[in-house]
């Protein structure tokens, strides 16, 4: 059975923990060592309270489930280790210089990134479209004024411009537009929204090119503990873990 190692024991990492199937999670680290230790009871696996340890520990990939900076800090480490990575926080990758980077890590280990549909569907599409082109490509995002950390009593615009400014300016709440960019294989137009009025987070992604148009909105209801995140994304990464180990695998 694979074994997993997992990179943050937050709402996201109990929720993998919950529905481990096909996997066990044998080591888990995290920035507060508490978090990792009650997690480690629930899972049955091993808590390391320094990252060098949890590196070293006998897992076949490395889930990250923590933030853009646990990927920046600790990314490289983990291929270099001799493990997969898989990346929650793509974000992080919005950053040419560290991509290339990890790219790099990645072959000189042998070994794999994998990047979770997150929080939107379509990420397929975008990457068949990248072969004949995409001319434009837009997101628009709408989440609650809460969970971006404002107050406001109106819809209002606090963003716009590309993939890679937007997640310096929200680093915990815009990974979906560094996923895109990586599909599609270009920039991404962005919008950011907050809304007082919705309760739920809402992304609508446009897309022009030689293979026609397509529009996709997605509602996703927030993870029970941590309103900035999508339950969808969470569920991703299972699909993605069970799919490693599938004869058969459906979709691009």
């Amino acid at each position: 059975m694979m074994r997993v190692g997992l990179l943050g024991c937050g709402n996201i990492g109990h929720l993998i923990a919950a529905h481990a199937e096909g996997f066990v999670i044998a080591a888990l680290y995290d920035q507060m060592p508490e978090r990792a230790r009650e997690l480690a009871e629930r899972s049955e696996g091993t808590a390391y309270d320094s990252f060098e340890a949890f590196a070293a520990a006998d897992v076949d990939l490395v889930v990250e489930a923590a933030s853009v900076g646990a990927v920046r800090t600790h990314g490289e480490a983990v291929l270099r280790a001799g493990k997969d990575f898989v990346v929650m926080s793509v974000g992080a990758l919005a950053d040419p210089a560290f991509l290339a980077r990890l790219r790099e890590a990645a072959i000189a280990s042998g070994r794999r990134v994998y990047i979770p549909s997150g929080a939107v569907m379509g990420l397929d599409n975008l990457k068949i479209g990248r072969i004949g082109g995409i001319d434009r490509l837009m997101l628009r995002t709408t989440k609650s004024p809460a969970s971006l950390r404002l107050e406001l009593t109106e819809r209002t615009l606090v963003f716009r411009g590309r993939a890679d400014e937007c997640v310096q300016a929200f680093p915990k709440n815009t990974n979906v537009s560094a996923a895109i960019a990586l599909a599609a294989g270009r920039e991404v137009e962005v919008e950011l929204w907050a809304d007082p009025a919705v309760d739920r987070n809402i992304h609508e992604i446009f897309a022009e090119g030689p293979f026609g148009d397509a529009y996709l909105r997605i509602r996703n209801v927030p993870s029970p503990d941590n309103p900035a995140t999508s339950y969808l994304a969470a569920l991703s990464i299972l699909v993605l873990l069970r799919d490693l180990g599938e004869p058969i695998v459906v979709g691009t």
